[in-house]
């Protein structure tokens, strides 16, 4: 997913689909590739909000397009942090979602999946909110300590 002119961002777990040429860095802490790309799409942001509709963008085994809808169930911060850690929602996203954008209601970005898990009938897809991926980005400049 394109986030800034000429950058765009993936799970670190999906590395094996970037070439390594075009790699910027990995998030220290969390499961995020950033990757130069050639486009520059400007894209809407915003902030999950509970309660709210997603849709969320993931690509199936032959190459389709694949779109689940859900409803964020919970924003997650951490102690310390400046910005949220992940969200969760409720929705029908699964394999192939991994480093997929997650839009709301009005079409802007607000986050990357990273994973799911099933719990009793629901599917619950795990994603960091775009200003998390924006921090990580960021933190990539900065000296390691």
């Amino acid at each position: 997913m394109v986030i800034a002119p000429g950058i765009a961002v993936t799970n670190g777990h999906n590395r094996n689909l970037v070439p390594p040429d075009r790699v910027i860095g990995e998030a220290r802490d969390y499961d995020l590739l950033f990757f130069r790309d050639p486009r520059s799409a400007q894209v809407a942001m915003a902030e999950p909000q509970p309660g709210s509709a997603v849709q969320a963008y993931g690509q199936g085994v032959n190459g389709d397009l694949r779109v689940a809808h859900g409803v964020v169930r919970a924003v997650q911060t951490c102690s310390g942090c400046a910005v949220p850690a992940y969200f969760v929602f409720a929705g029908d996203a699964g394999p192939g979602f991994s480093g997929g954008p997650v839009l709301d209601s009005a079409g802007r970005l607000i986050g990357i999946v990273f994973g799911y898990k099933n719990e009793g009938s629901e599917r619950l897809i795990y994603a960091y909110p775009i200003t998390r991926v924006r921090a990580e980005l960021s933190a990539l400049a900065e000296p390691r300590k």
